[in-house]
């Protein structure tokens, strides 16, 4: 149990943010022994691996803090996050962390499609939920949001390693904020959106009763 908590927990945090996850497994791979990889994984904890982890993990706390731009990263991360979050569970769920597991060790291939499923969940929440964030906030909300999920990823993956019991909570409290997040952007455009209908009728009905509308109204309405 703790052993699918733990690489479900990753996985979701590879939703999030591919590289944050990836780079914390490679390095605690590496310098504890907290985390023994399987031998076929091993290669995540090799200098190359960390490097090119990192200099990813840089470029993506960028871009996904510029509005627009980041809408262009999370479509080019929807084969990366899930391919990592599938890596990523197959080798904690059946890697020497918390408790191991026989079941994930013989079926590695199961291991990566859950991990890939999870993964893939939180990418597509995340990026449902950032255009209303953008929409809501003229772009300037894209920079918070990004920290906040890159500093969820952090948290989440740590309380995968050492804690796996609390990832079910972080789950859920994950899936009620996006839910909230996407649910008052869509209340937020259909009244954007009401409000315009109304104004090209009042317009329209202006124009059809020979009055000129103020310049006002358009302006500051």
């Amino acid at each position: 149990m703790f052993a699918a908590l733990t690489g479900a927990g990753l996985s979701a945090a590879a939703g999030l943010n591919a590289f944050i996850p990836l780079v914390m497994v490679g390095l605690f791979a590496r310098f504890t022994d907290f985390i023994v990889l399987p031998e076929q994984l091993d290669w995540l904890q090799s200098w190359p691996a960390i490097i090119i982890g990192l200099l990813l993990l840089a470029a993506e706390l960028v871009l996904d803090k510029i509005p627009g731009v980041d809408h262009i990263n999370d479509l080019l991360q929807s084969l990366v996050r899930p391919l990592v979050g599938g890596v990523i569970f197959a080798a904690t769920a059946a890697a020497q962390v918390i408790d191991q597991s026989n079941f994930w060790q013989e079926n590695p291939l199961v291991a990566g499609i859950v991990g890939a499923i999870i993964s893939a969940g939180v990418h597509t929440a995340k990026s449902a939920s950032r255009p209303s964030v953008n929409a809501a906030t003229a772009g300037t909300g894209a920079p918070v949001a990004s920290f906040a999920e890159d500093a969820t990823a952090v948290a989440l993956s740590l309380i995968a390693i050492f804690v796996p019991i609390l990832v079910i909570v972080v789950l859920i409290a994950m899936g009620a904020v996006f839910y909230r997040v996407v649910t008052t952007g869509r209340r937020r455009r259909r009244r954007r959106a009401q409000l315009e209908a109304e104004e090209r009728a009042e317009r329209e009905e202006r124009a059809a009763a020979g009055m000129k509308t103020p310049w006002w109204r358009g302006r500051w309405r």
